[in-house]
């Protein structure tokens, strides 16, 4: 009867997978059993075995594995109908961030992180339905990520670098930066680096660690930029001759600043036209339009005041004279340097260098000035002959 209690309790073990105490004492049964057997005769044991209720062990078994594998498939349909439905959610979010025109850079960020977040829920929800404890799971996976977190400090400091660049706004997608000596367009803003696409079409990925602690050049930050040109004369040639050429040829570009940046930034505030009604043309109009037109007049009113209050904040601020200027730089071997600087709009500003750079040498041999070539005088002594 020993092997029969022995196949009894291994069955009893069986039912009771799920709690791993109870398991233990099963087997810490069965070996004391086991140890027994050697004082058993063949016949015995032979009886004992016919005496088992095999059937009701293969029956446990198979119900045991018709269920894992019910919850297996289970947890293969959630997981592959989660991920549609995180790809529909994504596809759905990123439509509303774009209708709302959300900055590109915080919307990269954010799904990015929505993605990510989901997809771990995903998963452990997949695990909980095959049969895994995720509480336990998650404590595992909580401590593993305390250790990876501290292996891995520098990935967590990107994380960190790219909430402080979506918050301070150091650039943003579209801006033209240099960092580390790498010149690009911002493409993207994601949650742990950042990626530039260069004048080349070369895709460079930098670190959000670096970008937010790091010096960064942001040439298209600020709407206007100053241009300037170092333009080479003769000695013997007249300056003031050279810079009314110069001035000429910034003057006549309309893309090149004249006077004032604030001029042509001024926010334009449009004042409706709105035609005073008398009493007879009010009595033809309904109360709704008499109520439409009142708020017309209202809506010009603020609109004049609105304006008004610009102006007066403009004749406040004070302004920069950005006009075209050239100046005499310096006296060098064998040329006179002259600076040529200008200001104009950020989209404007290799266009306008290179146009600018042409017309100078078309245009100042044309008025009698030259571009001198590097010469050096050599004094030969005679001995005194």
């Amino acid at each position: 009867m020993i092997l029969h209690t022995i196949l009894l309790q291994i069955q009893d073990a069986i039912a009771d997978t799920a709690t791993l105490d109870k398991t233990a004492k099963h087997l810490d049964s069965l070996t004391s059993k086991v140890d027994s057997l050697s004082t058993m005769s063949p016949k015995q044991i032979v009886s004992n075995v016919s005496q088992f209720n095999w059937n009701g062990l293969i029956e446990k078994l198979s119900a045991d594995l018709m269920s894992f594998g019910f919850r297996i498939i289970a947890a293969i349909v959630v997981f592959v109908l989660g991920r549609l439905i995180i790809n529909k959610l994504h596809h759905v979010l990123r439509n509303i961030l774009v209708r709302r025109d959300v900055d590109r850079s915080l919307s990269t960020f954010l799904l990015s992180l929505f993605k990510m977040t989901f997809l771990f829920i995903l998963i452990i929800t997949a695990i909980g339905i095959v049969g895994i404890e995720t509480s336990s799971f998650i404590a595992v996976f909580a401590s593993a990520g305390v250790a990876l977190g501290m292996a891995m400090s520098g990935t967590l400091q990107n994380f960190a670098g790219g909430v402080l660049i979506l918050l301070l706004k150091p650039y943003k997608v579209g801006d033209y930066i240099e960092f580390g000596g790498n010149k690009g367009f911002v493409k993207e803003i994601q949650i742990f680096h950042t990626i530039i696409s260069t004048y080349n079409n070369e895709t460079i990925i930098v670190p959000n660690g670096g970008l937010s602690t790091g010096t960064i050049n942001n040439y298209t930050n600020q709407p206007y930029r100053r241009l300037e040109w170092r333009v080479s004369i003769a000695y013997g040639d007249d300056v003031s001759k050279a810079r009314q050429v110069a001035l000429a040829i910034l003057k006549s570009d309309d893309r090149v600043v004249k006077k004032y940046i604030d001029e042509l930034d001024v926010p334009k505030v449009e004042v409706p036209e709105v035609q005073p009604l008398d009493e007879s043309q009010a009595r033809k109009l309904s109360w709704l339009q008499r109520l439409l037109h009142h708020r017309r007049v209202v809506q010009k009113k603020a609109a004049e005041w609105k304006a008004e209050q610009v102006q007066a904040q403009l004749k406040k601020m004070p302004r920069r004279n950005c006009a075209p200027s050239v100046g005499l730089e310096s006296l060098a071997d064998s040329a006179i340097v002259l600076v040529i600087r200008a200001w104009v709009r950020n989209q404007d500003y290799w266009p306008t260098f290179y146009d600018i750079n042409e017309r100078i040498y078309n245009e100042f041999p044309a008025n009698g000035l030259h571009f001198p070539f590097p010469q050096l005088d050599v004094h030969l002594d005679d001995g005194g002959n």
